[in-house]
């Protein structure tokens, strides 16, 4: 990785001691269009350094379809490192802004800040007024949404994990419920979390094992962040309020608390404990690392999820390619009763994690052309859908991915990823969401009604025929129950690398990752001894100090995304 700039933050020196490694580098190739021209003659060959904050386990050094055309195109070719397991990128990022040295371009999600009060990050404002066509016609008047902050309206980043205009055509979060399950119990209503003990408690009772080894009713992941995946985010969902990171807004006055300190929370973990005493609750839940966790459900035996699909992909995939889709899962808006919404169609607006240009980029006018051409019409249809003649045809004016494709692409997922390259290349320009079309009046994506439908399995349609439904969407509130969030996504809201702000929020975080997995595999009549306790060291570390800057910070950020003067 190339170039240096001085750091301010002394704090993140100490994470140069952590036995960390890089993970998964690789090379590969990619490039920007012939139409956007980039540096002195727009064609030579030229490549860029690049980190990803996630994990690409599929990565291919762009020689995938996908890759090979973007480099014909461009020119350009990325050698492309990707954290690894689930750490979110934090570790190596701090490794960067403690030595100062950069790679050319950067997805940094939630570790943005440290690099730009390291200095690392270039304000993208006039290299994309001057060279990226493509990327205001695609942002529209979502520009405003691309800044920084109120006090500091810079773009360091691009919204690229996000669609602008998407809309939501199926459900793929909620609790989880394997199809096999659901078939052999007549397709029951899960509906609260009471319903979801019911089904995992009367399977198990007839099946306690699975293929010779014991049948897991539900197992959680609380390796690193992904406690808040599996755990802790569900405590919102499941008591009416959307997920908003770790904190709750309130939508009226904007005021910001921890979630966990709701009393409808309390009731969900208690409701956790309550599986863990029944057994019903995988003993090894906390202690598990990620890769145990998707081992046990490739394995077939767990019988139900808290999670997102994204988060258990590859070992859905797994299941597929050995053609076990009956051990695959179905998805409902499972709550701690009728009295609550579940929120996860709630619309967040353009707001999400994007791509930068550092300090270290000696071509940045080239970078954002690249990052541009991705961005046009030719360049979202390419990564969304693969080659023309090769991963679709068109027929009668319309995409259509063959059969065998398509077989492939559900079924063998992880090869199929890795050979087309399709999907492969999301972060590294913005795009339109799903249900907008182009020019030629098709989707620019393949997730619409038709085709999700058209990629589910046997099993899977015969649940939502049972459930009369035709996605998964069709059993969760709709969003146009709920108003667009004017704060957007707070996850992706920046917030004081240094200072109070980050040292009580490192403290509470330590808090809850102790006192949440106590209090839910407490003995009986603990659970609340544990909980109080929780509450009252979460406060006594700063918890209301940090609320009260977090207050702030959302309520400039409604009046950078509206307009409005909020108090």
């Amino acid at each position: 990785m190339l170039g240096s700039k001085p750091k301010k933050l002394a704090a993140l020196i100490l994470a140069t001691t952590l036995a960390f490694s890089a993970g998964c580098s690789s090379s590969g190739k990619q490039s920007a269009n012939p139409a956007p021209e980039a540096s002195k003659d727009g064609t030579s060959p030229i490549t860029f350094s690049f980190f990803g904050a996630d994990a690409s386990p599929n990565w291919n050094n762009m020689q995938d379809d996908v890759g090979k055309e973007i480099t014909a195109k461009t020119g350009i070719t990325l050698d492309a490192e990707f954290d690894i397991g689930s750490g979110g990128g934090q570790s190596k990022i701090a490794l960067m802004a403690a030595s100062g040295q950069y790679p050319d371009l950067i997805y940094a999600k939630g570790e943005l800040g440290a690099l730009i009060d390291a200095d690392a990050i270039i304000d993208l404002t006039e290299l994309i007024d001057e060279h990226a066509p493509n990327i205001k016609k695609v942002m529209g008047e979502n520009m405003n949404r691309m800044k920084y902050s109120k006090d500091d309206p810079k773009i360091y980043a691009i919204p690229t994990n996000v669609g602008v205009d998407q809309q939501v055509f199926d459900a793929n979060s909620g609790f989880q419920v394997q199809l096999r399950v659901l078939k052999e119990l007549g397709y029951p209503q899960i509906k609260t979390v009471h319903d979801f003990e019911n089904v995992l408690k009367q399977y198990v009772a007839k099946h306690p094992t699975t293929d010779g080894q014991p049948t897991i009713p539900l197992t959680l992941n609380a390796d690193d962040w992904k406690i808040m995946i599996t755990v802790t985010n569900q405590a919102a969902f499941t008591t009416g309020i959307p997920g908003d990171g770790e904190y709750y807004v309130d939508p009226k006055t904007y005021e910001a608390m921890l979630h966990y300190k709701r009393p409808e929370e309390r009731e969900y973990f208690r409701w956790l404990n309550h599986m863990y005493l029944e057994g019903l609750l995988d003993k090894e839940s906390f202690v598990q690392k990620e890769d145990q966790y998707k081992a046990k459900i490739a394995s077939g035996r767990v019988l139900g999820l808290t999670s997102v699909k994204w988060e258990y992909q590859d070992a859905v995939n797994a299941l597929k390619t050995v053609g076990k889709e009956e051990y695959t899962y179905g998805h409902f808006p499972v709550t701690m009763g009728e009295q609550y919404k579940d929120h996860t169609m709630q619309a967040i607006g353009v707001d999400g994690y994007g791509i930068s240009i550092t300090t270290a980029c000696k071509d940045p006018v080239r970078a954002i052309k690249f990052i541009d051409w991705l961005s046009s019409e030719e360049g979202q249809v390419l990564r969304n859908w693969g080659i023309e003649g090769k991963h679709y045809d068109i027929v009668d004016g319309k995409r259509v991915i063959p059969a065998d494709v398509l077989n492939q692409k559900v079924n063998d997922a992880t090869n199929f990823s890795k050979q087309s390259g399709i999907d492969m290349y999301s972060i590294f320009g913005v795009r339109y969401g799903d249900g907008v079309t182009d020019s030629t009046d098709n989707y620019y994506t393949t997730n619409f009604p038709e085709q999700i439908i058209a990629s589910y399995s046997v099993p899977e349609k015969e649940a939502l025929a049972a459930y009369n439904a035709t996605t998964w969407k069709d059993l969760f509130p709709g969003e146009d129950e709920f108003p667009v969030k004017e704060w957007g996504a707070l996850y992706n809201m920046h917030v004081p690398t240094d200072g109070d702000y980050q040292i009580i929020y490192n403290k509470t975080q330590d808090i809850v990752r102790k006192r949440i997995p106590e209090a839910v595999l407490a003995k009986p009549g603990e659970f609340d001894k544990i909980y109080d306790v929780f509450i009252a060291e979460i406060n006594q570390v700063g918890a209301e100090k940090m609320e009260q800057e977090y207050t702030a910070l959302v309520k400039a950020r409604v009046s950078l995304f509206t307009g409005k003067e909020v108090q």
